[in-house]
């Protein structure tokens, strides 16, 4: 396991507003991960129960 990548942690407000921020600026998913600490399954599942949409990779 990647040390760089905290898991089972709940989403805080200032996690959500970075993803949605790395969103609205078409950050690629895998950036994002990078940036939130988290796995790209996390931000993908996080992005989709707030409606986000994702760039493609």
């Amino acid at each position: 396991m990647n040390d760089s990548v905290e898991q089972d942690h709940p989403w805080t407000l200032e996690n959500v507003q970075q993803l949605q921020e790395l969103a609205r600026e078409k950050a690629p998913a895998a950036l994002i991960a990078m940036r939130l600490r988290r796995s790209q399954s996390d931000v993908h599942a996080k992005a989709s129960e707030l409606g986000l949409m994702l760039a493609a990779e």
